[in-house]
């Protein structure tokens, strides 16, 4: 039974919600960072990319960095201004991409339930990504962005949401550079205890995405609690920042791979080794059309790699959700024994593109000597990442990419 609580939010006003709301931090470097908050001071980049503002050979993971945004959420809450709900609320976020939108409910969640497993998760964490966040928050005093939490469909739930969607006005509707409308709407009072109670109806919470941001909310509940000799568990701290969507309104889109170089391979050698586990064919195709097979570009060229039968009479014997990903497929049957990722982690000889960039960043890369070889997926399922999830089995990374993405800046919890 999950814990789900309203929150008195820092918001924007109307007028500069736009202005304010960016990108999450963590799907653009430093540079872009710096390119997307412009001219603009209330960009939310400002707090969250803080470093963009110092000096290139400062490091982005000091201290630093972590006062600069400590200083900019202080003056962006009074240009912007900022201001602060005057009672816990709950809020719907809708996003719209491409036609389809997608609803979720804006809250703040237990740390207790993602550390009891209640709230499941399905990657590792990288610690010194952990670290960054953590110190974010701890410095700011404040979780500056979201976590995409989702769940298996509730009907309580939606249809909760259905009806506060046509009766309520929204407070920010807006359409961002990317195309994607934003529209959040505050959830009147007398609805709290509806939502909660109908949230308890689900057994299992799932994040979807920002594995990192609620793993550094759990770290600085830690050290808050530490130096607090009258901690009670109601703080603001023992809580994190999510949306929650139900899994029928989700996509995920396909998590594609690079690699730098062909492990001193010919191109004629990489054929022939991948051929082993593979079959191989040339194509116009540029997206596998189905599971269990691939797209590769080498050379200006694209070829479709399919599983041989011994490979899919393996797989089948497999008693792990995990290992018959695709991305599992592609990393133990061909990145690792012929081209040397043994750990998609720490090799550096590997890079991911998420599909939302599509094929052609693929071409360029290899085009531009960047890399050598390009691979393109078949998205994995909500399906398959909720399976994953009950069993406590983990994804390779870099497995699912989620479209559209939440605005940062929106709705900040402070705690």
């Amino acid at each position: 039974m999950a814990v789900i609580r309203p929150f008195k939010a820092l918001r924007p006003s109307k007028k500069s919600a736009q202005l304010v709301a960016s990108v999450p931090y963590d799907v653009v470097n430093r540079e872009e960072a710096k390119m997307k908050a412009g001219d603009n001071q209330l960009s939310f980049l400002r707090i969250s990319r803080a470093e963009i503002e110092l000096p290139d050979e400062v490091n982005a993971y000091t201290l630093p960095v972590y006062e600069n945004a400590r200083r900019n959420l202080e003056r962006i809450k009074e240009k912007a201004p900022l201001v602060t709900e005057e009672k816990p609320s709950f809020y719907l976020y809708r996003l719209v991409m491409d036609g389809r939108p997608q609803t979720g409910i804006a809250a703040v969640f237990s740390i207790d339930d993602y550390e009891n497993n209640i709230i499941l998760k399905h990657e590792k964490t990288r610690r010194e990504k952990e670290d960054d966040r953590t110190n974010h928050i701890i410095t700011t005093g404040a979780q500056t962005g979201p976590v995409f939490l989702t769940y298996k469909d509730l009907p309580a739930v939606n249809k909760i949401v259905d009806h506060l969607i046509l009766n309520l006005q929204p407070e920010y509707d807006f359409t961002a550079e990317d195309g994607i409308q934003h529209t959040v709407w505050i959830v009147p009072s007398e609805y709290n205890q509806q939502i909660i109670d109908a949230i308890k109806d689900s057994e299992n919470l799932y994040i979807a995405d920002g594995h990192h941001r609620a793993a550094s909310a759990a770290r600085a509940r830690t050290a808050k609690r530490k130096d607090n000799a009258d901690h009670t568990g109601t703080e603001e701290y023992n809580f994190f920042l999510a949306v929650l969507f139900p899994a029928s309104q989700l996509k995920i889109l396909d998590y594609n791979r690079v690699v730098e170089d062909l492990y001193g391979n010919s191109k004629e050698q990489l054929l022939e080794k991948i051929g082993e586990k593979f079959y191989v064919e040339k194509t116009v195709a540029k997206n596998p059309a189905e599971k269990r097979s691939f797209c590769m570009y080498i050379d200006k060229e694209w070829y479709t790699l399919k599983i041989r039968d011994a490979v899919a009479a393996s797989l089948t014997m497999s008693g792990s959700v995990a290992e018959t990903l695709d991305v599992s497929i592609l990393q133990d049957f061909l990145l690792n024994p012929v081209l040397g990722i043994d750990d998609p982690r720490t090799n550096k000889r590997i890079d991911f593109v998420g599909g939302i960039r599509g094929t052609k960043e693929l071409e360029k890369l290899v085009d531009s000597g960047k890399a050598a070889v390009a691979f393109s997926l078949y998205p994995v399922s909500i399906d398959d990442l909720m399976k994953i999830s009950d069993s406590g089995e983990i994804m390779p990374p870099k497995s699912t990419w989620f479209e559209p993405k939440l605005r940062d800046g929106l709705l900040t919890h402070l705690i």
